[in-house]
């Protein structure tokens, strides 16, 4: 069964002057135009395309890849404001339809809005800002430590709301993120803890000692890359930390701890240096 808004493999089986015509079972055939048919397809063959509705209302395939498929959550550009809703930039020629009553907040034309892609109730394609409504309302099952892909949804009081592998909602706290996040940005990040009311705290780096021996290695490379010495103490700030190694201060001196006992490194007031032992 034909799929709207998703990728579907249909087979050519017929050519016209605007194109070829592929079968889409129950739906009929469907046009794919002329300027998208491979030279190398022939009648018989199928062809992975992507299925939507052109500026006549009527299914059309393309070859194109739009930036999201139904059911999925996005990063979009508004391109331009009607009476009835906005329109986003999809990466198609069609723009995609946001309902005015699927928005959350005024828009303007450049505004950037996370939204949730689906079919209403026409089987028309359609977006919506009321991401809530979308989200998985069954009690996550996410383990403790899990590595998870996250989109920043918004800024907030306590920090930054995120999108977990387009089902849940978490938060990441502000005192435990140490660069400024975008909105729309995607990023891998940990599951620190599932509350008993559902509710999903987040991590951007992994828990306890996850992920120590990795980082202990780059910060070993990052030495060697500088002869050896890193101008780095207990003053040093978490920001500075962050930018050079991507993680928390409490990380970086755990992983520190670890090349010193292993005799790596040496530490004093000046910084961290390498041992002949790191060296090799």
């Amino acid at each position: 069964m034909v799929e709207i808004g998703n990728f579907n493999e249909l087979k050519a089986v017929r050519e016209a002057t605007p194109g070829v015509y592929l079968d889409g079972g129950d739906l009929g055939e469907i046009l794919l135009p002329r300027r998208q048919v491979p030279e190398d397809l022939v009648i018989g063959d199928s062809i992975e395309v992507f299925i939507y509705y052109d500026s006549e209302d009527r299914l059309i395939a393309t070859t194109e890849e739009p930036y999201v498929t139904i059911g999925k959550f996005a990063h979009l550009r508004v391109v331009s404001l009607e009476r009835v809703g906005a329109f986003l930039d999809w990466g198609l020629s069609k723009d995609l339809f946001l309902p005015f009553s699927e928005q959350t907040r005024d828009l303007k034309v450049g505004h950037d809005v996370i939204v949730y892609v689906y079919l209403d109730k026409s089987n028309r394609i359609s977006a919506s800002m009321r991401l809530e409504r979308f989200m998985d309302k069954s009690f996550p099952k996410y383990e403790v430590g899990e590595k998870v892909d996250l989109m920043i949804a918004a800024e907030t009081d306590l920090g930054y709301k995120a999108i977990i592998n387009g089902s849940h909602f978490g938060v990441l706290y502000a005192n435990e993120v140490f660069k400024k996040l975008e909105h729309g940005e995607i990023l891998p990040g940990y599951i620190k803890e599932v509350r008993q009311d559902g509710k999903i705290d987040l991590l951007l780096q992994p828990m306890g000692s996850l992920g120590k021996d990795d980082l202990g290695q780059k910060i070993l490379e990052e030495l060697k890359s500088k002869g050896g010495f890193l101008p780095l103490n207990n003053h040093t700030s978490a920001e500075t930390i962050y930018e050079l190694f991507g993680v928390s201060k409490k990380k970086y001196k755990m992983a520190l701890g670890g090349l010193y006992k292993s005799r790596l490194i040496t530490i004093d007031d000046e910084g961290i240096r390498l041992t002949p032992k790191g060296e090799k």
